[in-house]
């Protein structure tokens, strides 16, 4: 039997705000169990939330991001459950009127692009943690991230496979770090996903009963939990059995989900209007603001850098992968290096030595300006491109300057003619097998004969001079 599936994703993403959505207590992470819970925290008697505005404004970026709509009026509720590590035994949260409406994000689909829609993204407070095995037989309570600011990014059911999921949630990481509204630390759990999986009978428009995977804090996770679920819930099926709605988790270790419990509907939360907090006003001016002083968004830079530099579309979805690539190249570029050549330098060796490092681009120990020196020196063909390779290992980490580097191993290109004809004669006579070759219709050969005059010329000839001329000699 054919099967279709659903998936829908919530995205708790923690808001980069110095201090709690309804305190001043700190967010700092890695600090002793309850250090950063203050009175509010702890839900003392008599202590009254006060909303942060810097994490209303977090929101409205992430809705202008998306093109959403920015709703100008909305409300706090209370979310009433019952747990260890909610003291108050309810949660702020927002339910019928959230700071941002309707949206989409385009991901890609293999050569694909394919729209999702956002539902809404309403802010939130986290709770705390429960704490076991510090003490043998007993839990206890760490309320440092109770009252963390929170935006919970909500998906329609759009996607259909698991590497459409983590395409999703790649693209909106991604995203939130580049408007610079969350730091995506998933290690953290400063962004996690809680994917809602279902699956259907090939063409019925009723959809399955869903399963919730509760808190994937790794893309490869999430792959893995969608696969094994699918899996799951169809041979459930087709063995006669019925899906229950439930929240489940995912083990890493045995790669299987598990049920945690059955699962809530919204009305099991009692949600009503926190009498606490006024109603959340946002004027156009505010939003008008904050979008004037928001980055490029990197759809938009993509476009621009295929359209204003002729780059390829994958060249220009590296550049844009990363809030942090992006500004690397943008300083590449404040230095007058080619566009093409800087990005194919970032892409290829720089990806690479960062990869074999295990860094990011923040911490590339080889900083932009050394290497525009670089690009610069192959621009004006003093080195050539295999030459560059040399000196990018030498300036790799250390502080060296490029023209000393090329001057020390001698890599100055051949820039007198006479001079590279004299070597390509040479090599014309030394290897005349290659040339009959060539001559009989060997196109390969042409390249060797390229090789041999770099090689004699001991990686100092220009290439491309070298090609031109070898293509004269040959006509004779």
């Amino acid at each position: 039997m054919d099967w279709e599936i659903v998936i829908g994703i919530e995205t708790h993403a923690q808001l980069k705000t110095n201090s709690k959505i309804f305190s001043g207590a700190s967010t700092s992470f890695g600090k002793e169990p309850n250090a950063n819970a203050c009175l509010v925290s702890l839900a003392y008697p008599g202590v009254l939330p006060v909303l942060n505005e810097e994490a209303v404004n977090c929101a409205i970026k992430f809705g202008l991001a998306v093109d959403a709509k920015i709703t100008e009026h909305s409300i706090f509720a209370r979310k009433n459950y019952f747990y260890p590590d909610l003291p108050k035994g309810y949660q702020i949260s927002q339910l019928d009127l959230p700071v941002v409406g309707e949206g989409n994000l385009i991901i890609p689909v293999g050569d694909e692009n394919k729209s999702i829609r956002i539902l809404r993204a309403h802010l939130e407070e986290d709770a705390g943690k429960s704490v076991h095995g510090i003490n043998e037989g007993k839990s206890g309570i760490d309320l440092n991230r109770a009252g963390t600011p929170l935006l919970e990014i909500v998906t329609e059911p759009d996607m259909s496979s698991a590497e459409e999921a983590v395409a999703y949630a790649k693209k909106l990481h991604e995203l939130v770090q580049w408007i610079g509204i969350c730091d995506g630390n998933m290690q953290e759990g400063n962004f996690r996903c809680d994917v809602n999986v279902s699956v259907k009978k090939k063409g019925d428009k009723e959809l399955g009963t869903r399963r919730e995977i509760k808190n994937l804090n790794s893309f490869k996770f999430i792959k893995q939990a969608v696969d094994y679920e699918v899996n799951w819930q169809i041979e459930k099926l087709e063995d006669g059995g019925k899906i229950k709605q439930a929240t489940i988790l995912f083990d890493p270790d045995s790669g299987e989900t598990r049920e945690m419990r059955s699962k809530e509907e919204a009305n099991d939360y009692r949600y009503f209007p926190d009498p606490d907090l006024l109603p959340l006003v946002i004027s156009q001016e505010k939003i008008n603001n904050i979008k004037s002083k928001m980055y490029e968004l990197p759809n938009e830079m993509k476009s621009r850098l295929v359209k204003e530099f002729d780059l390829t579309n994958y060249d220009a979805d590296g550049i844009t992968s990363n809030i942090d690539v992006a500004n690397y190249f943008k300083e590449l570029l404040s230095f007058k290096v080619n566009a093409k050549l800087a990005s194919n330098w970032i892409l290829t060796n720089l990806f690479s030595r960062l990869n074999e490092s295990d860094i990011d681009i923040k911490s590339s120990p080889l900083k932009a300006n050394k290497l525009a020196e670089l690009i610069l020196r192959i621009e004006d063909k003093t080195i050539s491109n295999n030459a560059a390779k040399k000196v990018f290992d030498e300036i790799w980490d250390q502080d060296k300057r490029v023209d000393e580097v090329i001057d020390q191993l001698g890599l100055k290109q051949i820039s007198n003619e006479n001079e590279v004809i004299d070597i390509l004669n040479q090599v014309l006579q030394d290897n005349e097998a290659m040339v009959e070759e060539y001559k009989s219709g060997k196109d390969k050969a042409f390249n060797a004969l390229i090789g041999q005059v770099m090689k004699a010329s001991k990686g100092k000839a220009n290439p491309g001079q070298v090609s031109q001329l070898l293509k004269e000699k040959l006509k004779n």
